[in-house]
C-alpha cells in the first residue's frame, strides 16, 4: 500500500512496483482532464520539476515526479544490470498501474527523456502526448554499440565511459565536496571529451557563483541526498548502454508515434551535436508524431531550470490541446 507525507502542497508517497519501491512526489487534483508524469536527468531528482510541478498543479493537472530507480528516496538495486531500458520502463508502468492511470501526458528531460522516448516506442498506449528536452532521439544503430560510438566520438577519457567500471567514478566524486560537485555541473557550459575529468572540475576552492535561477537551497537538497544515498544507483544506467542496445534489437527502426513537442537549450552541446539531424528532418522521420520544437535562447543542457517559466508555458500550450 503506498504511504504518503504531504509538505508544501505537494504530496509524498512509496509505491511497491516492479520488485522495488519508487518515490513519487505529487500535486494537482487532475480536474483539468489529465496527469503529467515528470521524469528527471542524470543527477537530479524530482524537485527539478517543482516549478512546473505548481504550475501545472494549479491549473488542474494531477502532476507527478519520480525519484528514478537508483535515485533519491527510491530503491537502489546494488547491480548495474538491474538498470536496464525495461526495468525503468517497466517501472514506469508499474507506477501507472499502482496509481490507475491509463494514459498520462510525459515530460523527460536527459535521462529522463532518454526513458521517455523508449516509453512511447514500446508502450504508446500508455503516452497520451511526449515533451522531451535536452535529449534528442537516438535512434538505434544496429551495426555500432553505443560505447563503440562514444569512444569514436570522444576518445576513451569520456565520462560515460570512465564509469563503465562500477565503483571508479564513485571513488573520484567521493574524493569531492558534493556541493561543488552540483555546482559545478549546473552551471558549467564547458562540456564535451574531458567532462567530469580531473582537469575538468578543477580547484575544488574555486569560487563558483550561481546564477538567478540557481539557490543554495536547491543546491543543498541535492548534495544532501546524495551524501545519503552515494552515486552508485545514478550511474547504474548507463552502465547498460551496451546491453540496452542488445535488448532493443527489436525494435531497430520503431518510430514514435505520439503526439510529441522538442524542447533545447540554444546553448547545449546536446543540442549543438545534433541540430541538423533536429532541423533538417531526421527527427520527424524518426518520431513522425513530432509536432512542436522548440529551442529556447540563453538557455543549456539544464533547460527546465534555467529558463523554468519559459519552459512550463510551452509544456502547458502543448498538452492542454489534449
Amino acid at each position: 500500500m503506498p504511504t504518503a507525507t504531504e509538505s508544501k502542497g505537494v504530496t509524498h508517497r512509496t509505491l511497491e512496483v516492479n520488485g522495488i519501491k519508487i518515490h513519487v512526489a505529487e500535486a494537482g487534483d487532475g480536474s483539468a482532464g489529465g496527469t503529467v508524469l515528470f521524469l528527471h536527468g542524470f543527477l537530479e531528482l524530482w524537485h527539478s520539476w517543482q516549478h512546473p510541478l505548481m504550475s501545472l498543479s494549479s491549473r488542474g493537472y494531477r502532476c507527478l515526479a519520480p525519484d528514478l530507480r537508483g535515485y533519491g528516496d527510491s530503491s537502489a538495486p546494488p547491480s548495474p544490470s538491474s538498470y536496464t531500458i525495461f526495468h525503468l520502463v517497466g517501472d514506469v508502468v508499474g507506477v501507472l498501474d499502482a496509481l490507475s492511470l491509463a494514459r498520462v501526458f510525459v515530460v523527460g528531460q536527459g535521462w529522463g527523456a532518454l526513458l521517455a522516448w523508449h516509453l512511447a516506442t514500446v508502450r504508446p498506449d500508455r503516452v497520451r502526448a511526449l515533451v522531451n528536452m535536452s535529449g534528442a532521439f537516438i535512434p538505434r544503430n544496429p551495426s555500432v554499440r553505443p560505447l563503440q560510438a562514444l569512444r569514436r566520438l570522444f576518445g576513451d577519457g569520456y565520462y560515460l565511459l570512465r564509469l563503465q567500471e562500477p565503483g571508479a567514478m564513485e571513488a573520484e566524486f567521493a574524493r569531492m565536496d558534493t556541493r561543488f560537485i552540483f555546482r559545478k555541473l549546473l552551471t558549467t557550459r564547458e562540456t564535451g571529451a574531458i567532462s567530469l575529468s580531473p582537469e575538468w572540475w578543477g580547484p575544488q576552492d574555486q569560487d563558483i557563483p550561481l546564477p538567478p535561477w540557481l539557490t543554495k537551497e536547491f543546491v543543498h537538497v541535492l548534495a544532501a541526498k546524495f551524501d545519503e544515498t552515494g552515486f552508485a544507483g545514478a550511474m547504474n544506467s548507463f552502465r547498460c548502454l551496451d546491453l540496452n542496445w542488445e535488448l532493443t534489437a527489436p525494435w531497430t527502426g520503431a518510430k514514435v508515434t505520439v503526439p510529441t513537442k522538442y524542447i533545447a537549450g540554444e546553448d547545449a552541446m546536446s543540442y549543438n551535436r545534433v541540430k541538423e539531424y533536429i532541423h533538417k528532418g531526421g527527427l520527424k522521420r524518426d518520431v513522425p508524431g513530432l509536432e512542436e520544437v522548440a529551442v529556447i535562447a540563453g538557455a543549456g543542457h539544464y533547460v527546465h531550470l534555467e529558463k523554468a517559466e519559459e519552459v512550463t508555458e510551452h509544456i502547458y500550450e502543448f498538452i492542454k490541446k489534449f
